[in-house]
């Protein structure tokens, strides 16, 4: 790779460590289109990652995730803390990139210089995710952010996987969605680690309120392990959004000491290098059809030199001692299979 390239990454960390959104974006969206700079953009990155808290935002659509996530921005705001939000929406199937927006609707902070708002679009992958946002999570990070919000497409049931990137993760429901538990018992109401009932003016609010409740009763709770609270919220005129952010702060006090929080950071590592290392695997295996190596075991077996299951075993051990692959895109096949 050449100087000039080093150099150029350099420049983007160093300007965006100094709060420049134009750095931030750039960074960003080396990410996005899995540059050939990418890997050189990680390993910058790194000695600045650990610092913000992340805050994961899901629920279904329509309960005000970004009404939500935008009063969140204005609270924290009000601490002075610098705020990073990866607004996750769907893909346009004419542009590619994100259909709604976020941005659009959180533009009483597009003139503040402490916040930087980014929209992501899922580009097909699914769990309510773009591929990209955890290497995005690391530039924000980076950026000085010390809160970065990720507000996930609308899910269902079962696309959770902010859970797995998420320090603590709040589920938004809301009155007049139907029955809101039931549409979340699922996987929803696994994963929360605060409940909001957001338009709790509306009829019905303490209704969800006393659902999950019973919801919650239902699990178990050992003595000293964290029990979600419920908090019910109107985000469009900031009611309850205060108790939200010291529920999170509890969580978050909670998680350092009971040693929650560092685990759950090292599982968030731990799931990326497998993520990394299988794409690197499903790279070499799919040069296996024109591997030359292929052929000679072939050739072995055919003449009853050796079986089949010690020629795989022969096969793979030498394309393991291959050097690895390179690949500029961390998260290319689960980006593929999720495509498929």
């Amino acid at each position: 790779m050449s100087g000039r390239r080093r150099r150029s990454v350099a420049d983007l960390v160093e300007g965006a460590r100094s709060g420049d959104p134009r750095a931030v974006g750039r960074l960003i969206s080396l990410v996005e289109d899995a540059s050939p700079e990418l890997r050189e953009v990680a390993a910058t990155l790194a000695p600045y990652a650990g610092q913000a808290r992340v805050v994961g935002i899901t629920g279904a659509p329509g309960v005000g995730k970004s009404t939500c996530t935008s009063a969140l921005v204005a609270a924290y705001r009000r601490q002075g803390l610098r705020v990073g939000v990866l607004a996750v929406d769907p893909t346009s199937p004419f542009s590619g990139g994100a259909l709604l927006g976020d941005r659009v609707r959180m533009q009483d902070h597009a003139t503040d210089p402490e916040v930087f708002i980014r929209s992501m679009a899922t580009r097909g992958h699914l769990g309510g995710l773009a591929w990209a946002t955890p290497q995005a999570v690391r530039v924000l990070d980076a950026a000085g952010c010390a809160v970065i919000l990720i507000e996930t497409v609308g899910v269902g049931q079962s696309e959770v996987e902010v859970a797995g990137l998420a320090d603590t993760t709040l589920v938004l429901l809301a009155p007049g969605m139907g029955d809101a538990v039931q549409v979340a018992k699922a996987g929803l109401l696994e994963v929360g680690d605060v409940y909001v009932v957001n338009k709790a003016d509306r009829e019905g609010a303490e209704r969800v309120r006393r659902d999950l409740r019973n919801m919650l009763a239902l699990g178990s709770w050992p003595d000293g392990v964290w029990r979600p609270p419920i908090v019910l919220t109107v985000a469009t005129s900031g009611e309850g959004v205060d108790a939200v952010v010291e529920a999170v702060d509890r969580h978050h006090a909670d998680g350092v000491d009971s040693g929650e929080l560092a685990r759950r950071r090292v599982r968030r590592a731990r799931a990326e290098v497998e993520a990394l290392a299988l794409v690197d695997l499903r790279t070499r295996l799919d040069r296996l059809p024109r591997d030359h190596r292929l052929d000679a075991v072939a050739a072995r077996v055919a003449g009853g030199e050796l079986d089949p299951y010690r020629a795989a075993d022969e096969l793979v051990g030498q394309m393991l001692g291959d050097q690895p692959s390179r690949m500029g895109d961390p998260n290319g096949g689960a980006r593929a299979a999720s495509s498929r």
